[in-house]
């Protein structure tokens, strides 16, 4: 809406819901995370090897995240030594929409920097 007092309400409402999704996602690992389960269960050392750069200590805090916001489900197994799986709730296809979109974005982001770069690099070029 136009009007000054909606927009600032529908300003604060986005706010306050993009801090929302941030909170649940936040960081560079979780969504990452749920992309490498999209196949199926995985173990904890099956996971840290997809993700390059994510340490255990790291790995185990985001699943514990992912967890209690009900992206993940921990499932131990009833063997000796226990065999511990991470997979995917259906709450979680929730999220595919967004790795959908940001990955097309990324995607473009990158173009544009690379673009960027070439016309510094031929201006720069230019100017000698």
């Amino acid at each position: 809406m136009k009007d000054g007092i909606h927009r600032q309400e529908d300003c604060l409402a986005r706010i306050g819901s993009v801090k929302d999704a941030l909170y649940a996602i936040n960081g560079k690992w979780k969504l990452l995370v749920v992309i490498t389960l999209i196949d199926g269960p995985r173990r904890f050392n099956e996971i840290e090897r997809s993700i390059e750069g994510i340490t255990p200590k790291v790995l185990s805090k985001e699943l514990k995240d992912m967890e209690l916001n009900g992206f993940v489900k921990r499932i131990e197994s009833h063997t000796n030594p226990v065999q511990v799986t991470y997979e995917l709730t259906p709450y979680s296809d929730s999220l595919r929409e967004v790795i959908v979109l940001l990955s097309a974005w990324g995607t473009k982001h990158r173009t544009h920097i690379l673009e960027m770069s070439r016309r510094e690099n031929t201006a720069k070029l230019m100017d000698k």
